[in-house]
């Protein structure tokens, strides 16, 4: 179709007339770029510039990592890509701070870009794409391979081929021809910087999850069972997604608060110090938390276990004493006409004196505490383990060993009996069989709610507290300890 009138340089379109007056019909010089228009440089950094990493862990699941770096930035605006960071890492939590003079490095800009390259995320950037379907020839002794376009990926590659829907055969493999933008082969922040020199010394610290430590402890009781060696250990797990050579240590014993997180979006935009046992961590007070700090730098792997020496000491004061504890929750409060409850056992139960005139005196963090104990020929047997709280010094800390084999004991309710409108009174017995050959003295714990006092017993009671009465009951060797009591209980005021 011919156009009639006369003709533009550009063409007599709106679109022609713009293009005229801003390129080939203009004579003016292009006004000169704002300094905010300016392409950033891109940088890179990974861990081979680091100078130095710190980890705290926290026996939560997570860790504070700082971390120094020299960073070549060159001046002016910079797109740096910062590598080898955890991929569990909170981004809200990420804080750089430069090291030199504050005002010679800008933040302006800060992205976690952590769209990572797996085979099913390249796949499926490729839908809708053409790859490759390359198998092996071995007549030819070659690859041979054909043209395919990825339509899905989502439990397997759904392919067209040759205006054929297929998938992908046994001995073929696909070949991408490049690797799509957006996929990255590690985590890795993105900060858009402005910096006024051109090399910078930076600290960068966040929290990152999938870091973990917890206490065991190996006690080695000697033959009179009122000494014991303590040996401390920290397990430290780490599955956050980084490796972190060389790092300094630290660890925080105590229950941290922290605000449950959202979902994640992906975006792109000094009081004393611990006895002179020998130990690889020192321990001081932290705000009200305890600071464990290891005295080397420590390779801190990926997805690696470690152990660390927490402490180690020697002839640490040991109680060994026989608990009977009567479980409202699993035995019956009433046993009809007198009849005994069933047999129990006495518990065996260690007690550890944490303080230094015992031999011991450190902040135990919470764990689980393993018993050995020799036997006639100097063998060390294994007696039973049980988990502690955090336990300050001069606090004591009772372990659970198992059920004593030769003591034992059956309670009977002998009598329920209304004393006053609100007061009920039951009448127990308690039989003690002492089957040693040696005396003991068994600690009977009885549980008790309400307002209510022992009327009467055949051994002194004690208030353990609100809900618990305690006996001392001696049983001689090969004996039998009879202990009774009334409990009297007022149900209204």
């Amino acid at each position: 179709m011919k156009s009639s009138g006369s003709s533009w340089p550009c063409g007599r379109s709106a679109f022609a007339l713009i293009c005229c007056a801003l390129a080939a019909c203009s004579k003016s010089p292009a006004p000169a770029r704002a300094p905010n228009d300016w392409p950033a440089a891109a940088q890179r950094s990974d861990a081979s510039a680091r100078e130095r990493v710190a980890l705290t862990v926290y026996n939560s699941n997570f860790a504070l990592v700082r971390e120094q770096r020299r960073l070549r930035l060159g001046k002016g605006r910079v797109a740096l890509a910062y590598e080898d960071v955890a991929a569990q890492l909170q981004p809200a939590t990420v804080h750089l701070q430069p090291l030199g003079a504050p005002d010679d490095l800008l933040v302006l800009e800060q992205n976690y870009r952590y769209d990572l390259l797996t085979p099913e995320k390249l796949l499926e950037k490729y839908v809708g794409r053409q790859v490759s379907l390359v198998r092996y020839d071995r007549a030819a002794d070659q690859d041979v391979g054909r043209e395919a376009q990825v339509l899905a990926s989502a439990t397997g590659p759904v392919l067209q081929v040759a205006g054929e829907l297929t998938s992908l055969a046994a001995d073929e493999r696909i070949r991408f021809p490049e690797l799509p933008p957006g996929l990255l082969s590690r985590p890795t922040l993105v900060w858009l910087l402005e910096s006024a020199q051109a090399e910078q010394r930076v600290e960068v610290s966040y929290l990152t999850q999938s870091i973990s430590w917890h206490a065991d402890y190996v006690l080695s009781l000697a033959a009179d069972d009122a000494h014991a060696d303590l040996v401390g250990w920290v397990t430290l797990d780490n599955q956050s997604g980084a490796s972190f050579p060389a790092a300094s240590l630290q660890l925080i014993a105590g229950d941290v608060q922290r605000v449950t997180p959202e979902p994640q979006v992906a975006f792109d935009a000094v009081e004393e110090q611990a006895p002179a046992n020998q130990s690889a961590m020192s321990e001081q007070p932290l705000f009200e938390y305890h600071l464990y700090t290891l005295d080397r730098p420590t390779d801190v792997l990926d997805r690696e276990s470690k152990q660390v020496q927490l402490l180690e000491a020697r002839n640490v004061a040991v109680e060994r004493k026989l608990v009977l504890r009567r479980d409202p929750k699993l035995r019956p409060a009433f046993a009809p006409n007198g009849e005994p409850t069933a047999v129990e056992h006495a518990a065996v139960v260690a007690v550890i004196d944490n303080r230094e005139q015992a031999g011991l005196g450190m902040p135990l963090p919470r764990g689980v505490v393993r018993v050995y104990r020799a036997d006639a020929a100097g063998a060390q047997q294994f007696v039973g383990e049980d988990s502690i709280d955090h336990t300050p010094r001069d606090e004591k800390a009772e372990i659970t060993l198992g059920e004593a084999f030769d003591v034992l004991a059956e309670r009977q309710l002998m009598q329920v009996r209304q004393i006053e409108r609100c007061v009920t009174q039951q009448d127990w017995q308690i039989v003690l069989r002492n089957h040693k050959a040696a005396a003991v003295t068994i600690e009977v714990q009885e549980p008790a709610s309400g307002d209510w006092q022992v009327a009467q017993s055949t051994l002194p009671a004690e208030k353990r507290d609100a809900s618990t009465i305690l006996f001392h009951a001696p049983v001689p060797a090969n004996g039998t300890t009879e202990l009774r009591y009334e409990l009297r209980t007022r149900t209204c005021d």
